[in-house]
């Protein structure tokens, strides 16, 4: 018998994963429902896109400003291209555009730290600067419900030497228990999120902070959700909490809010150049590409202006009425402190289900299962954006009413009712 090539036999040495297995299940299951990988085919106007010559209202989108569509952002972007062309066609290490420093100074004046450190993404600033942070003398210390880009850096960090624990989320009892636990340690980095997406609860971080500062520890936080749509001119959540960054790293998103791409770190000026020469992904990777290092200023412009007002104000409308359209339909709403509003549905096929059948009426949302959320965890996450119009809001809590039924006997059944959108159109 010839044995399997051996590019065959590493792929089925990897459907034999766990999760690999469930998520390939859930596509064979429910093929029609299934509304992952999508292509977009076009985009606008406003928060319009067609998906397979179906045209949806995006309610999927984390431009949470509509600053994808703005026009002096545009233009920004223009600019950029013209002085910089496409790409600078180097890593960091050897040498930055100046659009790249003026980004990272003007980013650091508005959010109040002392220095800031531009990376690709949000993902590649955790994976550098977590193992970066630490050593064999250190511990790295996770909230259980941190960011996967968080515990996948830890698992970095681990690696290299340092040792790693979880504590009980948002809880500053369990945080010291497990500090004691992990003596004796040199430094303790402590990875929480600003805002837990999935939720949207904030956490305490003045009493997690003080737990920190008893036990040797600083604190790393996630803030990608909250940049650019909480605080003072969108500078997320850590100023209000802590009111400094003097025991803090704080990482935002330079594309969600900002609708521009990248992601950084906010930090003091004694660590800017630490954190470059300890982070792999900034030595081995490329840079933001410049065109989009120049639409950063701009952003930051109209954040600081009375226009953010305007946009936050339209954005908070829409939240409130979102939010409290579905709480009356009896649907147990997760989230409301941000643009991110999630509808717990339970069972993973039925959450797969309603998402197309809401798709089906003209409206795109994100079926969001295990492992994002919990196994028969699935919810529905929405997403509103400030250049949703009143009666996209309106239309997508109609379909919501269509579907609560569904969703509410679904839960109480234990989500075994295998509601099929198909009948529920009919």
């Amino acid at each position: 018998m010839i044995p399997p090539p051996p590019m065959d036999k590493l792929g089925q040495a990897l459907r034999q994963n766990t999760l690999v297995r469930i998520i390939e299940q859930f596509g064979e299951q429910h093929p029609d429902s299934h509304l992952k990988d999508l292509v977009i085919d076009e985009m606008g106007p406003g928060r319009e896109i067609v998906v397979g010559g179906h045209r949806v209202v995006n309610f999927g989108s984390d431009s949470f400003l509509g600053l994808d569509q703005h026009p002096r952002v545009q233009q920004a972007v223009e600019r950029g291209l013209e002085r910089w062309g496409t790409h600078n066609g180097a890593s960091r290490a050897f040498s930055s555009v100046r659009a790249n420093i003026e980004a990272e100074e003007k980013l650091a004046d508005w959010l109040g730290v002392e220095s800031v450190l531009i990376y690709p993404s949000v993902m590649l600033a955790n994976l550098g600067a977590i193992p970066g942070l630490v050593g064999r003398q250190d511990v790295v210390v996770l909230d259980e419900q941190a960011h996967h880009s968080m515990q996948e850096a830890a698992k970095i960090a681990k690696a290299n030497g340092a040792k790693v624990a979880a504590f009980a989320h948002n809880d500053p009892v369990a945080l010291e228990e497990t500090l004691k636990g992990l003596r004796p340690y040199r430094c303790a980095l402590i990875c929480i999120d600003g805002v837990y997406s999935m939720s949207g609860v904030i956490p305490p971080m003045a009493e997690l902070n003080g737990v920190a500062r008893a036990h040797d520890g600083v604190l790393y936080i996630d803030d990608a959700h909250g940049t650019g749509v909480l605080g003072k001119q969108g500078q997320g959540t850590v100023l209000d909490a802590l009111g400094s960054y003097e025991n803090t790293f704080v990482v935002g998103s330079l594309s969600k809010a900002f609708s521009c791409a990248g992601g950084f770190i906010g930090c003091p000026e004694s660590f800017h150049r630490l954190l470059k020469i300890r982070s792999s992904p900034y030595v081995f990777g490329g840079p933001v590409v410049p065109p989009y290092l120049e639409a950063i200023d701009t952003v930051i412009d109209i954040l600081r202006s009375e226009e953010y007002e305007g946009l936050r104000s339209r954005l908070d409308v829409h939240i409130a009425s979102l939010t409290q359209g579905l709480s009356e339909l009896g649907l147990v709403v997760i989230g409301g402190a941000t643009p991110i509003v999630s509808v717990l549905v339970g069972d993973e096929g039925d959450t797969l289900n309603a998402g197309k059948f809401l798709f089906d009426r003209g409206y795109y949302v994100q079926s969001v299962l295990f492992p994002a959320v919990p196994y028969h965890g699935g919810v529905l996450r929405v997403q509103c954006n400030a250049n949703h119009d009143d009666n996209q809001i309106r239309g997508l809590l109609d379909a919501f009413a269509a579907l609560a039924p569904m969703i509410i006997r679904s839960r109480s059944q234990g989500g075994v009712t295998g509601f099929d959108p198909v009948a529920l159109t009919a």
